[in-house]
């Protein structure tokens, strides 16, 4: 996907992960080491395709690295660990298998290659993201996707902290740290800037939408989601609620608590 990115999709489509989580095999060209981001749910078939990704560059996996927790990413990442002798390294210390996490700002080199830490908190408490300069690419695991917008799932995801991250994503972006968008799931992006503030005028739209539910007289995530996402399929109400509930609380926190 660029000259040191590798996609290797993982089997597990549907309507929350799109054609399936994005694993991504990161490595320096004429490097024999590799790092593997996000390396997805447990299916041992899709573990050996990556390993073989790794392989096909001339390469071992020697980190491994989480966006964050939630299973359709972080799922195999033990197994993994155990089948590639590889440590795991996320902001979450009860993720990492290893004695190193990681943090905003850390800055990785390994064999060659270098990847910056961004901390981007929302989507989850733990979600990051990591800048791949050479590339001018960053990866966003769910932060930002490559088709639709991703949820904030209240409480675990903030609105808030979601829109502080979009922001500092839009501004490296125009500062042309970044070009492109490796998303954690769903195909990548150009022009990153567009795409950052295509997420942010969606934010704003939904913030209205949610506060004119309030106006006209709903006081629950139940009737917001009725109303606002109407010619949404129903099946997909429990993951909006989710998400209206987390509006909700950005407005307002002693109301909606």
């Amino acid at each position: 996907m660029t000259e040191r990115a590798t996609l290797v999709l993982a089997p597990n489509p549907s309507p929350y992960t799109l054609e399936g989580t994005n694993t991504w095999v990161l490595c320096e060209p004429g490097s024999t080491a590799a790092v593997v981001v996000d390396p997805g749910p447990s299916h041992e078939g899709h573990l050996a395709a990556v390993i073989a990704a790794a392989e096909g560059l001339g390469a071992r996996v020697a980190q491994i690295l989480l966006t964050h927790g939630h299973a359709d990413h972080a799922e195999s990442a033990r197994r993994f660990a155990e089948l590639t002798g590889a440590p795991v390294r996320a902001l979450d210390p009860a993720l990492r298998l290893g004695s190193e996490g990681l943090a905003d700002g850390d800055a990785l080199a390994v064999g060659g290659l270098e990847l910056r830490v961004v901390g981007t908190p929302g989507h989850t408490g733990d979600s990051l993201s990591f800048l791949l300069p050479a590339d001018r690419a960053m990866l966003t695991g769910d932060t930002v996707l490559g088709r639709g917008t991703t949820l904030v799932a209240h409480p675990d995801g903030t609105l808030g902290d979601y829109l502080d991250s979009l922001r500092a994503l839009r501004a490296a972006a125009a500062r042309h740290e970044f070009d492109t968008v490796l998303p954690g799931h769903g195909p990548v992006l150009g022009d990153a800037v567009g795409v950052l503030d295509f997420y942010l005028a969606h934010r704003a739209e939904r913030l209205a939408q949610v506060e004119a539910a309030l106006a006209a007289g709903d006081d629950s995530a139940a009737q917001v989601v009725r109303r606002v996402y109407a010619e949404v399929d129903p099946a997909l109400w429990p993951a909006a609620e989710l998400s209206v509930r987390a509006q909700l609380h950005y407005l307002d926190p002693t109301r909606f608590d």
